[in-house]
């Protein structure tokens, strides 16, 4: 069947004869006329316009492109015009085309002059590229995706976003495989630990009460489970998972170069400017057009430096919100008559605090998506090109995406159990509640359930939405926009139905796009990638959870951009943008967060320098034990219990705690007369800061040489390039100098 091919089409409501609107649409239409553009009408419950571009604006354009790139070859003859870039002139012309009353499209579509303009979805194309998709659906074949059709379709800036998801999904098997050997190597010491031995086995130890009111003392071989569950997390292979994800993720950015610089030669986009895209697309659509300058403002950049501080401030008072949810209701919690609740309180505490948490990063998303001083920004930055107010608006956007996913995971991280005080002197909330405390087996446990309840809601609640709500957006629009079918009075013939109509009723029919519909993915995988490197350390199982999501999220962002939404007008690239340097900021913040964890929030530092300066091992020089005997009874200090609080009325009705006066506190080496700091605290910190120092400068030397060592450009693209420009040279050569060329 032989179409018509229309470049695009507007839409807009039947207006009255001689209405401001009507006047106004004919105005806009009557432009695009001038420019010699075939308008196609239909009418129907809407009045749809096709709309084609003349050949000669898009051979001014390719004429353009061939001096602006004249190390490319040259040809005489006018080529065919690949559709996406027909579409991205029409929809640059149309955006910039002004009326006489000095109005562009945007303003239009405000005014409701016009309800929607979108390029088509061809269904032949959309068939190949998804019968290709599911060819490639194995994850050995996803750096294998159909990105040249990818690119003919919807431009080289989704083609690279798709290349980069599935290179990145890739690449994430290896690291799922080596968050999988940890956690096997974890099981192997699940029961055999040593330190999760003695905890299961003091069931003389009494432990200080965990809140102040009816609470009372409790044995600690009680959470024996939960201290076999911390130390199948935190072990030495945690440590080595950790320094494999910092190296990973740079030998992942710097394959990811040169996979870009690869695909990027190959269609001939390496000596691309968006700035020389930018002027031919201007000087094309007006010959008079005047280049906007760069401008830069110190004190707009301030205005917005502080708009940005306020923003982080505001996230960090919401973290803190959480953090006085989390104590309040361990409290109640250990209060509460239902045994369940007052036995697993901290348990249940973390997972419903990380449960609000996701709640919070659902409602932020929402609230960023819709307002925020971002909206701001064209009017405070005044970016030059639409690629530079995007780049501009992805990092600020991050950094707000960051902190509200982040805030709360950083408290658990690296405060939780070390500013709550101590017994008798105890940090509260308004001077009531206390804040939380760690198990005696470390704090890396409550890391892991707040990662692990945030990344499994994220992913299954979350993706569901992204993809049920457009569904179910796309058949109420169905319904809502579908035209009743005429009904015939008797004796009447049918008229043949005009071939665009139906074409352009069913792309009108899916969801609205705009700029934004790829930078949310992005944005997305980012967040995501976040949490695959940065706390990896107390959560080895990140690294599978994201491979299962990319497997679905490839295959679902294909069908929803070609079966749900309306088509993207595509948009040339040559690299991902700024997200690049996004990247490489987490794999930054990846060394120093994980080696964090370990120093920190893990029990690794303690243990080992029990085991070298304050264990048997050490003292008395034994052989053929375990060297971390007696490491939980040296981590809890002494506390006695007439020097309680005066309103803490703790149970004092356990037996055997009463002769003796005094019951066992975790975590904090203090001494038992004035509760001071022992000295084997300050050991432990002084190791703490040591190995952070260490490990960081050894991560970031590791990642430093194999960026060194993995050139970000292939030798044979190099090879490639240096040709054209000598075969390009040699032809000029022939030209200027005839007489050197030999016969």
């Amino acid at each position: 069947q032989n179409e018509e091919k229309w470049d695009f089409v507007l839409v807009s409501d039947i207006h009255a004869m001689g209405s401001e609107k009507e006047i106004k649409r004919k105005k806009f239409l009557d432009e695009l006329s001038k420019k010699g553009f075939a308008i196609k009408k239909i009418e129907d419950t809407k009045l749809f316009y096709g709309v084609r571009a003349p050949m000669q604006i898009l051979w001014n354009y390719q004429c353009l492109q061939r001096k602006a790139n004249s190390g490319q070859q040259n040809s005489s003859a006018h080529q065919d015009v690949p559709e996406a870039t027909r579409i991205r002139i029409v929809s640059f012309i149309l955006r910039n085309t002004v009326t006489s009353d000095l109005e562009k499209l945007n303003k239009l579509m405000k005014q409701k002059v016009f309800e929607a303009a979108f390029p088509l979805h061809q269904e032949e194309e959309i068939k190949e590229i998804l019968k290709k998709k599911t060819c490639a659906h194995w994850i050995i074949r996803f750096k294998k995706q159909p990105i040249k059709e990818i690119r003919d379709y919807f431009g080289e800036k989704v083609a690279l976003y798709f290349a980069w998801l599935g290179w990145y999904t890739y690449l994430l098997v290896f690291a799922a495989l080596a968050g999988l050997v940890t956690v096997v190597a974890g099981t192997t010491v699940f029961s055999s630990s040593q330190v999760s031995k003695e905890i299961c086995e003091a069931n003389t130890t009494f432990m200080c009460p965990l809140c102040d009111q009816n609470c009372s003392f409790w044995v600690l071989s009680d959470t024996c489970t939960y201290a076999k569950v911390t130390h199948w997390i935190d072990n030495e292979a945690t440590v080595l998972f950790a320094m494999v994800m910092a190296v990973w993720a740079t030998v992942f950015l710097e394959l990811w170069k040169r996979e870009r610089a690869t695909v990027v030669t190959k269609w001939n986009l390496h000596e691309w400017d968006e700035d020389e895209e930018e002027l031919a697309l201007q000087l094309i659509h007006n010959l008079q057009h005047e280049p906007q300058k760069y401008q830069h403002s110190y004190f707009r950049s301030t205005i917005i430096l502080i708009l940005a501080l306020l923003l982080i401030m505001l996230l960090i008072g919401i973290a803190h919100m959480l953090v006085i949810y989390r104590a309040v209701a361990m409290a109640l919690f250990m209060q509460s008559q239902v045994t369940l609740l007052s036995k697993h309180a901290d348990t249940v505490a973390v997972t419903t605090g990380a449960v609000l948490h996701y709640i919070t990063i659902i409602i932020m998303t929402k609230v960023r998506g819709h307002v925020g001083p971002w909206a701001l920004l064209p009017f405070l930055e005044k970016p030059r090109t639409s690629c530079q107010r995007e780049n501009s608006l992805a990092v600020k956007v991050f950094i707000f995406q960051f902190f509200t996913n982040f805030s709360s995971l950083i408290y658990v991280a690296f405060f939780l159990g070390r500013i709550n005080g101590h017994p008798g002197q105890y940090v509260r909330i308004a001077g009531h509640w206390r804040l939380e405390e760690c198990h005696p087996s470390g704090c890396i446990t409550d890391l892991f359930i707040q990662m692990a309840i945030i990344m499994l809601l994220k992913q299954t609640i979350s993706n569901i939405m992204e993809y049920l709500i457009p569904y179910i957006s796309h058949q109420l629009r169905k319904k809502r926009k579908h035209p009743k079918k005429k009904s015939l009075m008797l004796g009447e013939e049918e008229e043949a139905e005009d071939p665009c109509r139906r074409h352009w009723l069913d792309n009108y029919e899916l969801n609205e796009v705009n700029i934004f519909s790829l930078f949310n993915e992005f944005l997305e995988m980012m967040i995501q990638y976040s949490f695959t490197t940065i706390f990896v350390a107390a959560f080895p199982l990140a690294p599978l959870l994201a491979l299962i999501n990319n497997i679905i999220e490839i295959h679902m962002d294909a069908f929803k951009m070609t079966r749900l939404h309306q088509r993207m007008v595509p948009r040339k690239a040559k690299d991902i943008g700024i997200w690049l340097q996004v990247l490489e900021a987490i794999g930054t913040l990846a060394v120093i967060g994980n080696g964090l964890v370990i120093a920190i929030t893990s029990d690794f530092i303690p243990v080992q320098v029990y085991k070298y300066m304050y264990s048997p091992c050490a003292r008395e020089n034994r052989t053929g034990m375990d060297c971390s005997t007696g490491y939980i009874d040296n981590s809890l200090s002494v506390f006695r219990i007439q020097d309680f609080e005066p309103h803490t009325k703790a149970g004092m009705e356990r037996p055997g705690l009463a002769p003796t006066g005094l019951c066992r506190r975790y975590r904090d080496y203090r001494n038992a007369d004035d509760y001071t700091y022992t000295v084997q605290f300050w050991h432990i910190f002084a190791a703490r800061l040591a190995f952070l120092i260490l490990f960081e400068h050894v991560a970031l030397c590791v990642k430093l040489i194999a960026a060194w060592y993995i050139p970000d450009v292939p030798q044979r693209v190099k090879n490639k390039i240096l040709c054209e420009k000598h075969k390009s040279l040699h032809n000029e050569v022939r030209w200027v100098m005839p007489w050197k060329v030999p016969g």
